[in-house]
């Protein structure tokens, strides 16, 4: 039981980061200073798209499923729980134009915010 909540914890963590890095650039319309820890949170989630490396928390997860004795899954987070809402025929091209579009997102947004800053500081 212990292991199953705990993977149900390390889901959770996984999905807020995962959410943060898609769209935590937004918080620095609010809090400028949170660029500094969801810059590198953003880099790291773009490689793991775009190179295909395996985030942690899914062998993690998978492993405490285990233990739980629960069925676990192959690949990664995103093909198992995005992948049964998308049913993609290919899944490697859905990777790549998910980190282009994680990519083009945050350029995007950080953009934005550069432009209300400069603007604030043109007229201060």
């Amino acid at each position: 039981m212990l292991h199953a909540r705990l993977a149900d914890l390390v889901l959770a963590t996984h999905l807020v980061f995962v959410v943060f890095v898609a769209i935590g650039g937004l918080l620095l319309f609010r809090w400028p200073r949170a660029a500094a820890f969801h810059l590198p949170c953003l880099l790291y989630g773009t490689a793991i798209e775009l190179v295909g490396w395996v985030c942690p928390l899914t062998p993690l997860e998978q492993r405490l499923r285990a233990v739980a004795g629960q069925a676990g899954y192959e690949g990664g987070f995103i093909e198992r729980y995005a992948s049964q809402l998308l049913y993609p025929a290919d899944w490697e091209t859905v990777h790549l134009w998910l980190g282009i579009c994680l990519v083009l997102l945050n350029l995007l947004i950080y953009g934005v915010w550069f432009r209300q800053v400069r603007a604030r500081r043109r007229a201060g």
